[in-house]
Formats: C-alpha cells, structure tokens, sequence
C-alpha cells in the first residue's frame, strides 16, 4: 500500500496542447479515487502517466516515497486492470494469473500459493484450468484483477474495466471491485466515464473537463455542492437544470446579495409539484409546461419548458400528466445553487433575510 501524490502534473502532445492540465491531487493510502469526465477530458491520459505508459511534460508524480517519473513502468510497484482484459488467449486462467510473477523469477510454491489466494477470493478456483475464450465477460474481469493481486501491489490502476460488460453484469462488478478494494485495502485509482459508477465506487471524486481538475471531494459533496454548471449538469442523473437568472424575472425577491450571479440550479428530484396559483410554498414557484413523459417504472420525468428554458421534473410514477399539460412547480430554498457568469458556484448569494423568511423573500419569483 502507499500513498499517491501528483503534482502540477501536465501532459502537452504537441505545441501548446494541453491534453491534462496542472493536475494536483493527494491519494491516501488505502484510498479508492475515481477520475471521472467525458471522453477526451484527460482523465486515461491521466492514468497512464501515473502507469509510466506516458511520458509526464510537467509536474511530479510520487508513489510511497519515490519520484516516479523517470522509472520504467514495472518498477513502479503498481498493477493495471484494462478495458479489454488483457488476458493471453492461449493461456490458461492459472497461467495467465502466474504470468507476471514468473517473469520477476518468483519461487514456483509461493506463485502457486499466490494465485490460488487470489483464485479463492474472486471465486475463480473452479476455473483456472479454462482458458479465456471458455469463460464470461464478468469473469474473465475478475481473471485480469487477478493477475494484479498476485503482484501485491502499491496500488491497483483501473482503465474503465467494465464499458465493455452489459448493465447487469457492470452493477455486479461493482459490488465486487468495491469489496475486493475495501478488504486488500490497496491505494486504488479508478477512470471512468460513468458518474454512476463513479458516484458508487469512489472514496474520493474527482471531476475533470479539458484537462482540468473541475472539482475533488467526497462523491456526495460533489453531488449536493457542485463546484461549477459542469460538474451539476455531469454528475447526477438526470443533470441538474440550470435556468438563466435573467429568465426567472426576479424583481428583487430573491433577496441577491451578491450581484453576479447569472444561472440558478435546481435538481430534478428536488422539485414538487403545486397549484398553479401557489403562493405560500417555501421557495421558487414556476409554471411548467409538459413536453414529454418518461416513464421508468416507480418514478416519471416530465421533460418540458419553464418560459422558453428545458427543465426536467421527477414525480410519481402514478401521476396522471401527459404532453401539454400546464403545472405548478415549486423548489425548496435549500434546494437551490447559483452560479456565476463564469459557471462557478456563488456561496453565501442571499442576503440574510432571504434565507431566514424565504417564504416571503423567494415564493412568489416566477418565469412564465
């Protein structure tokens, strides 16, 4: 186990291209962290840096106590997981488990007592003598994480190893990679493109749009106070609806104490339906015109506009609404995130008075 550090790390291909961007962050030891961002946002560039796989252009990257960045990817103590599994098709799981030790000269009882170790604790006993092609997706996954417990590694590095399982199989392994973690208590970093997967794995988030670290914390601090309109409309599903302040025809009700604030967030589970004529809920009332129902199962998404702005409203699956329909709908106080013009999250923007009375103070601001 080890601690992981890096430090302004960047990465430039060519000229001023920037594909990861002055990243810092600190990975306990034991620590589960997940990088997660649309594609191309740096976040395997990352990752393979970390690897060795990838020469780094700036910055310093340090595992236990050693700068990495001029060492050879197997000096670095770290074992990978791939999207692709990796495995040697003509090998069995037993050899292609035991391959990697082999080649550091291990001694043949203590490879064997290795494998078989990390054979009983993914369940794969019965299967070492198959070989890949006789085996299913989610078990050829445990087969290549595998591979890296025998290694006893530093730190574990997952490339996005389950955009290749289907729904089911991918929730499953998520339990699995979680527990598997939890009980060898390896420094683990995770990438993936899937806030699901990332909200439901990580110990700590990290969010990364064009190569820049967008915001860390815990996966539910993240969720309830994102730092910016591209983490609340990338992380939770479905996204955040942000609404143009000058949409909401506020006249002063809000209660502003800070003047820049230009987009108003609320999430679609947030909102509560109402009478059109509501004027006595705590905080925003609008009127919402329905688009399109969704439904998925217990729950429905309405999918309509607020003035000329999308919203997205959660409800009961068993409300009777339908395209056309005209509703009332209405977000707690505490509910709501501003942000200024820049995207970033406003702290502190009401004044005083406005969150202690916001009945009075937010109630009536509507857009038609």
């Amino acid at each position: 186990m080890a601690r992981l550090h890096i430090d302004q790390v960047s990465k430039i291909y060519t000229g001023t291209q920037r594909a990861v961007d002055a990243v810092s962050i600190d990975v306990d030891d034991g620590e589960f962290l997940v990088l997660v961002g649309p594609s191309g946002c740096g976040k395997s560039t990352l990752l393979r840096m970390i690897a060795g796989l990838e020469a780094i252009t700036e910055g310093a990257i340090t595992i236990g106590e050693r700068v990495v960045n001029d060492l050879d990817p197997a000096a670095r103590d770290i074992a990978m997981v791939f999207q692709n599994y990796a495995l040697y098709p003509h090998m069995k799981v037993y050899d292609n488990m035991a391959y990697g030790l082999r080649n550091r000269g291990i001694a043949r009882d203590e490879i064997d007592r290795r494998v078989r170790e990390a054979a009983t604790t993914l369940e794969l006993g019965p299967l070492l003598e198959r070989k890949p092609r006789e085996l299913s997706g989610g078990q050829r996954q445990r087969v290549a994480m595998g591979r890296a417990i025998v290694r006893n590694p530093a730190a574990f590095l997952f490339d996005e190893p389950l955009s290749n399982l289907d729904a089911k199989l991918r929730s499953h392994m998520r339990v699995e990679i979680k527990h598997l973690q939890r009980s060898l208590g390896i420094t683990s970093v995770y990438v993936t493109h899937d806030q699901l997967e990332a909200m439901t794995l990580a110990d700590k988030l990290v969010v990364m749009n064009a190569g820049k670290v967008e915001q860390i914390g815990a996966p539910l601090d993240v969720y309830e106070r994102p730092a910016s309109t591209f983490v609340a409309s990338f992380i939770g599903a479905p996204a955040m609806n942000l609404i143009p302040f000058s949409a909401l025809g506020d006249d002063g009700r809000l209660g502003l104490r800070d003047a820049t604030v230009a987009t108003i967030g609320f999430r679609p589970q947030d909102i509560i339906e109402v009478a059109n004529d509501n004027e006595d809920g705590d905080g925003l009332s609008l009127r919402f015109v329905v688009d399109a129902v969704e439904p998925v199962g217990s729950e429905s998404y309405l999918h309509g506009k607020v003035g000329a702005e999308r919203v997205v409203v959660r409800i009961d699956g068993r409300a009777p609404h339908r395209e056309g329909d005209r509703i009332g709908i209405a977000v707690p106080s505490e509910r709501l995130h501003a942000f200024d013009a820049d995207g970033r999250r406003l702290e502190g923007w009401r004044t005083p008075d406005a969150v202690g009375d916001a009945g009075t103070a937010m109630r009536k601001t509507r857009a038609t």
